[in-house]
């Protein structure tokens, strides 16, 4: 048998493997991923069960897949829902605290506005409710004194460079 017959002989028998190889590269990426996640959750969990985080952390480094998974069965802390503090809302539209204060502060706004408005009429100037058939009267009100102020009437204006 030449060296050509052995080389083939040995790739032929080297591909029976290759999904083994593929299998263990697979499995150990889950394996270290699993570790990396239990090292997160342990080392940031502001609480751990059972035993010291220290005590966790080398149980997870040195028992390769059990020790990242017992991390997450028995030493993870319980997600306790009470104990959660309220979530905040995204944006201010959605937080109704803020929503509400911006009603009080419109509210606000809008009475120091009509007693501005009520200080500029005087006591005696305080308009009624227009009903329809006084709105005619009530334009023709404001074009009189319209006129009496200008000396034109509204839609008219003065010109000033007649001779």
């Amino acid at each position: 048998m030449g060296c050509h017959a052995l080389i083939v002989a040995v790739l032929a028998r080297a591909g029976h493997h290759c999904g083994m190889v593929r299998l263990f590269i697979v499995l150990a990426a889950a394996a270290l991923v699993l570790l990396i996640l239990a090292l997160i959750s342990g080392l940031s969990a502001e609480r751990v069960r059972n035993m010291p985080r220290a005590a966790w952390v080398l149980v997870i480094l040195l028992i390769p897949i059990a020790g990242p998974a017992a991390y997450f069965v028995w030493g993870r802390p319980v997600a306790a829902g009470s104990r959660r503090a309220p979530s905040r809302p995204s944006s201010p539209d959605d937080d109704p605290e803020f929503l509400r204060s911006m009603n009080i502060e419109k509210a606000r706004r809008e009475r120091e506005m009509l007693a501005r408005w009520e200080q500029e009429l005087g006591p005696g100037d305080k308009p009624g409710p227009v009903v329809p058939e006084d709105r005619g009267r009530a334009e023709r009100e404001i074009a009189d004194r319209e006129t009496e102020e200008n000396g034109q009437p509204d839609g008219e204006q003065k010109d000033e460079k007649k001779p």
